[in-house]
């Protein structure tokens, strides 16, 4: 007689992606990566296709199923309303409790909670069904995402937690993010700043709120080659989206002072944006053609090779008309890994990893004055540059090894979620 031994499906977790792949969100696909090493079983569901046509190596490892929800509310409406209309039917009650959910609060934008709402019906329809093996719904970012994934939640039955990060902190209504943080398992955040400004807005509530920081793969931000720039022309870099939190006519009107004074540098952007046309028209008004180049959007690889021949890494972060603001820019942590300087101004949680003085200079937003001052010092004093270096190298090393921080995400999960145990 044979025993034939059932072997139990694992279950999975789901994440609700704004987009995917993207090239300015290396760190979600890196954080999906390594959940999956750690033995989590993921299924991604991006709410629109990449804009970029190509994707950094490491998204190429992720073995996780992918299914794009409806982009377009009007293009896609035949799409959307089939399976809501079938989820209706066969679970009117929960389908009343989500429309009275989605209608709460009397949303500004209702169009796009319409949609998010229809999203989140195809997705439970097609996905979240009585045999399907995800136990858990995470929503990256707090606005759009987690609109999705509260959504599918109660259609579902689901638990549900999410991960904010900036722009969907700080532009997001205050009552809309206070009860997302009730109803969510768990809310993770990527700084400090951020997790005491939720913490503050929870108020009396219950919900755990932890920080985790993104954290960057150290193996791949190594710069072991002594490239001493024997040129009397010191190399600039900077990495950012072309949109007004990034700052960056502070930088050029920094620059501008620099070459006034005689200093000898060159310049390169990489990244793009909405602010496109106006950041090259201003480096032409400047009279920067021949110091500056933009290179726009590149690749992971391109980036560590601008990284490996600079003397300096700087951005011009400031607090958008709009609130929106960065909390750690990626690009700073992998400054201070591979040696480079860095300066920035000191907003929202940039102290976190630029510590004036001692991992890093920051100078007030929005100064081009201070900024040519910082930057001036930092190419020309030997003795600053190489306690900064050495400083800002084992800060990274310690706070910001993503696999020591994703096994702190794994670890949330699996405390929170048992059933992903």
């Amino acid at each position: 007689m044979t025993l034939h031994t059932q072997v139990e499906t694992p279950k999975t977790l789901a994440y609700i992606l704004k987009g995917y792949p993207r090239i300015s969100e290396t760190f979600i696909s890196n954080e999906i990566l390594l959940l999956e090493k750690l033995g989590f079983k993921m299924h991604l569901f991006p709410m629109r296709q990449p804009r970029e046509s190509f994707a950094h190596a490491s998204v190429k490892e992720i073995k996780a199923e992918i299914s794009y929800l409806p982009t377009e509310l009007f293009e896609n409406l035949p799409k959307l309303l089939i399976p809501n209309t079938l989820l209706a039917v066969k679970h009117p009650l929960r389908y009343l409790k989500t429309v009275r959910l989605a209608i709460q609060g009397r949303p500004k934008n209702k169009l796009a909670t319409l949609k998010h709402l229809l999203q989140a019906g195809y997705m439970s329809h097609y996905h979240l069904t009585d045999d399907s093996n995800i136990c858990h719904l995470h929503g990256h970012f707090a606005h759009s995402p987690t609109s999705v994934t509260r959504f599918a939640a109660s259609f579902s039955g689901l638990p549900y937690s999410f991960t904010a990060h900036a722009k969907d902190i700080y532009t997001s209504n205050k009552e809309k993010l206070r009860q997302r943080i009730e109803e969510a398992e768990f809310v993770v955040t990527c700084t400090k700043h951020n997790q005491e400004y939720l913490e503050e807005l929870r108020g009396t509530g219950t919900t755990p709120i932890y920080c985790i920081y993104h954290g960057i793969d150290l193996s791949l931000f190594q710069n072991n080659i002594e490239q001493k720039n024997t040129e009397n022309c010191h190399r600039i870099f900077t990495v950012a989206r072309l949109t007004s939190k990034k700052g960056l006519p502070t930088i050029y009107r920094a620059l501008s002072l620099l070459k006034e004074k005689g200093f000898s540098f060159t310049h390169t952007l990489i990244g793009d944006g909405d602010d496109r046309d106006v950041i090259v028209a201003l480096i032409k008004t400047l009279g920067l053609e021949n110091e500056c180049k933009w290179l726009g959007t590149q690749t992971h690889e391109e980036v560590l090779k601008q990284f490996k021949k600079s003397d300096l890494f700087v951005l011009g972060c400031e607090i958008a008309p709009n609130g929106d603001r960065d909390g750690i820019p990626n690009v700073l942590v992998e400054s201070l890994a591979m040696g480079v300087p860095a300066l920035s101004p000191h907003i929202s949680a940039i102290p976190e990893i630029l510590i004036n003085e001692k991992t890093g200079l920051t100078v007030n937003p929005k100064d081009p004055e201070a900024m040519a001052l910082a930057m001036e010092r930092l190419l020309t004093d030997e003795k600053l540059r190489e306690h900064l270096i050495k400083s800002g190298k084992e800060l990274v090393a310690s706070k910001f090894d993503n696999k020591l921080l994703t096994h702190e995400l794994a670890e949330i999960f699996r405390t929170q979620t048992p059933a992903l145990v």
